[in-house]
């Protein structure tokens, strides 16, 4: 892990502490994934929410996550 994506997962973790980060080099499958600590309601999911978030890069995951973060707001979690 280079020391940027060391920094990314620090901010990402103090941004978004519902989930767990981790780095999966399997192939065929995104590279960096967040998993949520808590189990999502049946309502979440439905308006599009996840447990688990898989992207190629760090970058694209935190996008993923703030998206995630507005579906949840619109639901007023």
């Amino acid at each position: 892990m280079t020391d940027l994506e060391r920094r990314l997962i620090d901010l990402l973790t103090s941004t978004h502490p519902g989930w767990r980060y981790e780095q999966r080099d399997l192939p065929g499958l995104p590279r960096w994934w967040a998993t949520r600590y808590y189990p999502l309601r049946p309502d979440q999911r439905k308006a599009g929410a996840r447990d688990v978030l898989g992207r190629t890069s760090l970058r694209r995951l935190a996008s993923a996550l703030a998206r995630h973060d507005e579906i949840l707001h619109n639901l007023r979690y």
